[in-house]
């Protein structure tokens, strides 16, 4: 009888377990992983600029949506274009969940093209979601001789650039590739508004930036006509920007179309989150939701309204299928890319 007791008693404690393992007590454990603890939101840029502001929004107001409320602190972390906090998240930051990044919205592309510096695999991280994609251009300063992106195949136009992995640099040298422009890369510039204000202080023409930053904290460039668009980098026209060629256009053959619509991708990654591969599941699913949930709370909808901020948001798991595509890109498409970007 006491044999029998026992086995009955071990049946009830297994039963137990395999119940928990789904049920609130689920839920509970995430509790406990979070609780007390603080997220480090590494952002790959520096101060300024979008990707600042969506880490630091995200930092905000993502903790209270989290299991266990933990505290989320963003941290800069600028350096090779964010390859630094890239290959940071990859290789050394815990794979707890208490680590977050933004980095640049090619981080896939860089990937696929073998550039120097990726010592990660974009596919391998936990892709928790989207900010927003994101409307990027070229601006340049009145004085250029570069006014449209006609002129700029007729005049070496500076640029600034901040790393290797930055759209910054990858899109001059590939529009120098596909048609023939003189852009010539000035690199070493953290952000992209170190960018805008070199361009305003003459070090260079022109630079990369978001359209929306333009319209929001340089209106008066603008309306000034301080600054020329020479192109944007989406595949179909801006309303705002009808007179403007999108990258895309300026192709000549199908396949330089199809090679700039592939880097042009990048604009749909946009601000996007990434955690440490490695990372539990059900942790990752947490932040998933926690991200979800935060995407549809009043305040942090408030902030994004108040700041008049770009917001095409999109879940963590349209995003790690997306990167997937990224990743298996024609090699015809990969290839000549590479030749433009790197010259080989």
């Amino acid at each position: 009888m006491k044999i029998r007791n026992r086995i009955a008693s071990l049946a009830v404690t297994v039963l137990a377990a395999a119940f928990a393992a789904g049920s609130p007590a689920s839920a509970q454990s995430l509790e406990q992983a979070f609780r007390g603890k603080t997220i480090n939101l590494y952002i790959g840029f520096a101060p300024g600029g979008s990707y600042d502001y969506f880490g630091r929004q995200v930092a905000r107001f993502l903790g209270k949506h989290v299991p266990g409320n933990p505290t989320v602190v963003p941290q800069n972390m600028p350096g090779a274009g964010s390859f630094k906090a890239a290959n940071y998240m990859y290789s050394v930051a815990p794979k707890d969940g208490t680590a977050l990044a933004i980095v640049t919205q090619t981080i896939a592309l860089e990937e696929a093209l073998g550039t120097s510096g990726v010592l990660y695999k974009s596919a391998e991280f936990n892709w928790i979601g989207r900010g927003t994609a994101i409307l990027e251009v070229t601006p340049t300063w009145f004085t250029s001789k570069a006014k449209t992106i006609e002129d700029a195949k007729h005049n070496v136009v500076p640029v600034a650039g901040t790393g290797s992995g930055s759209p910054s640099e990858g899109y001059p040298k590939l529009l120098n590739g596909v048609i023939g422009t003189q852009f010539k890369v000035i690199t070493g510039y953290p952000g992209s508004t170190d960018g805008l204000l070199a361009m305003e202080r003459g070090e260079v023409d022109g630079a990369l930036t978001s359209w929306n930053t333009l319209r929001l904290s340089r209106a008066d460039w603008i309306r000034e006509k301080k600054i020329n668009i020479l192109v944007q980098y989406v595949l179909e026209r801006d309303p705002d920007l009808k007179s403007v060629p999108t990258v895309v256009e300026l192709g000549k053959s199908d396949l330089d179309k199809k090679v700039l619509a592939f880097y042009a991708s990048g604009a749909e990654v946009g601000r996007s989150f990434i955690a440490p591969p490695g990372v539990p599941q059900d942790r990752v699913k947490a932040l998933r939701t926690a991200f979800d949930d935060m995407l549809k709370d009043k305040d942090f909808l408030g902030e994004i309204e108040k700041s008049k901020a770009e917001f095409r948001p999109a879940s963590g798991e349209q995003m790690q299928q997306f990167i997937k595509q990224t990743a298996e890109a024609p090699k015809e498409v990969i290839e000549l890319t590479k030749k433009y970007i790197q010259g080989h």
